[in-house]
């Protein structure tokens, strides 16, 4: 927990390097492609790791919210016993079982976070306008999005490891104004769909031989019909889960679900803060954790027969 208990302002950190050298090459290569390969299409991924833990900003980025009231998680943290029992093991993976954050950390971190989202901002910007300087604005598909939330505090937890929304739920913007007209999908959408997606955009033809996951949202995109989806799958097999965590999102409503923790569903309409697990109202009876043994998770059984808190790769 010292990336919390720490943050602040910082000169450098190797993120902040990272960072800086990937927008200093993207942009490179944007004028490396006019000079060359002009007519030429092209695709550039620009991957960033900020938003992301350490909670460290430069002064720059970290003073625009000098004055700003930095406000506290909306969900209160929960008491580490009455967790659930994928967060408990989250907890003790983050050496944060049995502790409380200080207020002021908090307050900190989150400021540390936003900062950093400024800084991302920032940084596109820089994209946009070399984007511009090569004449390359009208016709550039532009995608926007990330592969993790953060908890920021939220019940207690930080970082990701959770399917809870602050976790698992990413923004996805996609930009290109000569192809169609700015809308909201209110669907269910998955960053497995990109590919297809892109696929879709530039009229590529798929290989038959090779199945692709994911579906193209061109129809959400242009507003046409076809696209019925509204259902979005997600595992995570990392720290903090000792058999694959498995989250169903369709419609309002959320599904989480491991062979050794008992099952939650969220009214995520009604319940947007996932405060109240509706699956203890369920009519159909689910085995307790303990009815399970622990060779059904496909997991090594320990000499002890007594499973790990926490298994990490």
């Amino acid at each position: 927990m010292s990336s919390v208990l720490d943050a602040g302002p910082v000169v450098r950190t190797n993120q902040l390097d990272y960072d800086e050298e990937v927008i200093y090459k993207s942009t490179q290569y944007l004028y490396d492609h006019v000079r060359h390969r002009g007519d030429q299409p092209f695709c550039l991924t620009v991957s960033m790791t900020h938003p992301h833990d350490p909670y460290a900003m430069t002064k720059e980025f970290w003073d625009l919210y000098e004055d700003v009231e930095i406000p506290l998680p909306k969900t209160a943290a929960i008491p580490h016993d009455q967790q659930d029992p994928h967060s408990q093991r989250v907890l003790k993976c983050i050496d944060l079982w049995g502790k409380e954050m200080p207020e002021e950390r908090i307050k900190a971190a989150r400021r540390a976070y936003y900062g950093a989202c400024t800084y991302v901002d920032t940084n596109i910007g820089k994209l946009l306008k070399a984007l511009d300087n090569c004449g390359l604005t009208e016709d550039t598909i532009i995608v926007f999005t990330g592969d993790h939330g953060d908890m920021l505090g939220e019940r207690g937890l930080w970082y990701k490891m959770t399917w809870f929304e602050n976790s698992a739920r990413v923004p996805f913007i996609v930009h290109a104004p000569n192809r169609f007209s700015a809308k909201r999908v209110k669907e269910n959408v998955s960053t497995i769909d990109i590919l297809p997606t892109f696929a879709g955009l530039v009229g590529a033809q798929l290989e038959p031989s090779l199945p692709m996951d994911g579906v193209s949202l061109v129809p959400y995109l242009t507003g046409g019909e076809g696209l019925k989806t509204d259902t979005v799958f997600g595992e995570y097999m990392a720290e903090g889960s000792q058999t694959p965590v498995i989250m169903i999102r369709r419609g309002k409503w959320k599904f989480i679900y491991s062979l050794i923790d008992p099952p939650m569903l969220f009214d995520l309409e009604a319940d947007p803060l996932e405060t109240t697990n509706l699956a203890a109202r369920l009519p159909v009876p689910v085995p307790k954790s303990k009815e399970i043994k622990i060779k059904d998770t496909g997991l090594p059984t320990p000499p002890n027969g007594v499973a790990p808190d926490a298994v990490t790769f």
